[in-house]
């Protein structure tokens, strides 16, 4: 037998790294191979997709406040603050604070009508009718007699409640002396079925009255009347009594008055009574230091 040859060095070392490869490398399709350390898993397949979450684990998210969330649309006119809308605060306190301060005459018309106070016979018939009558009467009067479809048309558009200043007529010094209220509605004029009444017509009749009278009551005598001079010295272009109606068509008994004028002409009949106060004041001191 030959003696084996001795290897070298170099080759001892390379022999040496290649068993070394060989026992880091594991066998394949060997039992004898070196066992993967985690057990295979057994059971079920794996599913696909994505794997189901926990019942348990799902939390639905609190729903915001509808406070926070954007509001759709156009924005609110007030802005919200402490939880109160004012447009609907706003809303709701308008109509208390109308009532509160609302004026009670907002709704109520004014007029003016004409009667005699001085005597006159018609047919035989005193027409005379004073503002002293009106307010001696114990019952609400008719105020009959009146034979223009204008005048007429007037009375028929007067409501209970309204207010109508006293014109005496037809006499030496005519003007307002007083007021008086409509207390009554419109109501055929009985005086025009009347053949004896200084006011009787024949074309009306019980089945198309033609005319109608209101009722009025007694509400005010001024101290001193504002004569029909003192209305014309307001009427100038521009003034407040310039298109006052009674001024414009001179023989209309009934004519309306706006509320602008209804309040100058009180307040000429007040300020009379001022004057008039305020004289017989000063008279009354007069004759006082003249004791």
């Amino acid at each position: 037998m030959a003696p084996r040859k001795r290897k070298s060095e170099s080759e001892m070392v390379a022999d040496e790294l290649t068993k070394r490869a060989r026992n880091d490398t594991p066998e394949s399709g060997g039992n004898d191979g070196p066992q993967d350390a985690t057990p295979a898993v057994t059971g079920e397949k794996r599913k696909r997709g994505r794997p189901r979450k926990d019942a348990s684990a799902i939390q639905t998210p609190a729903k915001s406040p509808k406070e926070s969330q954007r509001p759709r649309g156009r924005p609110r006119k007030h802005p919200v603050e402490n939880g109160v809308d004012e447009s609907q605060t706003a809303k709701t306190d308008s109509p208390s604070t109308k009532a509160d301060g609302a004026d009670e005459d907002e709704d109520r018309s004014y007029w003016l009508m004409k009667a005699e106070p001085e005597s006159r016979l018609e047919k035989g018939v005193d027409v005379k009718f004073s503002i002293d009558d009106l307010q001696a009467a114990e019952v609400p009067e008719p105020w009959d007699g009146v034979r223009n479809l204008a005048a007429r048309n007037h009375i028929r558009a007067m409501k209970k409640g309204d207010q109508a200043f006293f014109y005496h007529s037809n006499c030496k010094v005519p003007g307002v002396v007083g007021v008086m209220e409509i207390v009554q509605e419109h109501t055929p004029d009985e005086s025009a079925f009347d053949p004896a009444h200084p006011y009787y017509d024949e074309k009306s009749n019980r089945d198309d009255p033609k005319w109608s009278v209101v009722h009025v009551e007694f509400r005010r005598k001024f101290d001193n009347m504002v004569t029909l001079n003192d209305l014309k010295s307001h009427a100038y272009v521009g003034g407040p009594l310039e298109d006052l109606q009674t001024l414009k068509q001179t023989r209309l008994s009934v004519s309306p008055v706006n509320s602008v004028q209804w309040k100058f002409i009180m307040g000429l009949a007040e300020g009379k009574s001022e004057e008039s106060s305020k004289e017989a004041s000063s008279s009354e001191e007069g004759a006082e230091s003249s004791e």
